[in-house]
């Protein structure tokens, strides 16, 4: 009996000690800017994503297009690559670039490889079992005129608890006709954080 009880008190602490020791949740706003760490966070995506963009759209490359073809450009992106110490969700920010370019309404936008391949995969399914009049014919696909390609680099200067990371991330517009960059954008992020104790 006395055994019992000590088991049912036992699993009473346990029970209070792991709902006790929960963390608290607080919603926040999606556009809310809030640091914890210095590191590389969603406000740094959006607000270099959208700095891009309006950088890449206002200059003369666009105009000279439009003016030559007649018609927008299209626009696909290539890799982005993580140069940098710490991990950095790469497709959240391509992700924000293309739904920015493509909110435009100023390029047309090429789908990925990825994408591309599966539609392709539902046009030969649509060849075979859709109606004549609903399905999509193949070879009538848009090729891209220009690529997007970038890096993403950091320099992190550390002394006891103090750091200054510097994030800089370039981009390049690339004619795909003839590899001429057409433009070159760059934005640099610095942040100076002080931690209880200094880690990566």
């Amino acid at each position: 009996m006395i055994k019992t009880h000590s088991k049912i008190i036992l699993l009473t602490l346990s029970i209070f000690l792991i709902f006790g020791c929960a963390g608290k949740v607080e919603r926040m706003g999606a556009d809310e800017v809030k640091d914890l760490s210095g590191k590389w966070n969603d406000t740094d995506s959006r607000l270099v994503s959208e700095e891009m963009v309006r950088d890449v759209l206002n200059r003369p490359w666009l105009t000279r297009f439009e003016t030559k073809m007649g018609r927008p450009p299209a626009v696909i992106i290539g890799k982005v690559r993580n140069k940098s110490h710490e991990h950095i969700n790469v497709a959240t920010f391509v992700n924000d670039i293309e739904g920015e370019l493509i909110n435009s309404g100023v390029v047309d936008f090429v789908a990925s490889r990825d994408e591309r391949n599966e539609i392709r995969e539902e046009r030969k399914d649509m060849d075979i079992n859709a109606s004549e009049n609903s399905r999509k014919e193949m070879g009538e696909e848009m090729g891209a005129d220009f690529m997007l390609k970038g890096t993403f680099s950091t320099i992190l200067d550390t002394d006891g608890k103090q750091q200054i990371r510097f994030y800089q991330v370039d981009l390049n517009l690339i004619n795909l006709a003839n590899n001429r960059k057409v433009w070159q954008g760059q934005k640099k992020i610095k942040k100076f954080v002080t931690k209880a104790s200094a880690r990566r």
